[in-house]
């Protein structure tokens, strides 16, 4: 896969980054060998591998699943500028 430099553009706009004429080139070359990268990476055999969370092994802590705060709705949505019903109101995005 490779990225041209309208593609460039797209991103740099979809992530609402400022990107001049002149980085562009530059930009395309770094997605390029990222993507070149992680071409590369699919080709290696992982059967087998198991996921981790550190390079050394580890056990992950855990903790007990406990209710440490029990404020009720009335003071959670006390500071919230509008509620109704004990839940916060937001304005509709979707349509």
């Amino acid at each position: 896969m490779s990225v041209d430099q309208a593609t460039v553009r797209r991103i740099a706009h979809l992530a609402r980054i400022a990107v001049t004429e002149e980085e562009v080139p530059h930009l395309q070359g770094e997605l390029n060998a990222m993507l070149a990268f992680v071409e590369e990476l699919s080709a290696v055999n992982v059967d087998g591998v198991e996921p981790m969370t550190s390079v050394i092994p580890m056990k992950m802590k855990m903790r007990t699943d406990v209710v440490t705060d029990q404020a009720g709705a009335d003071i959670i949505v006390a500071n919230a500028p509008v509620s109704e019903d004990h839940f916060f109101v937001v304005p509709k995005v979707v349509e």
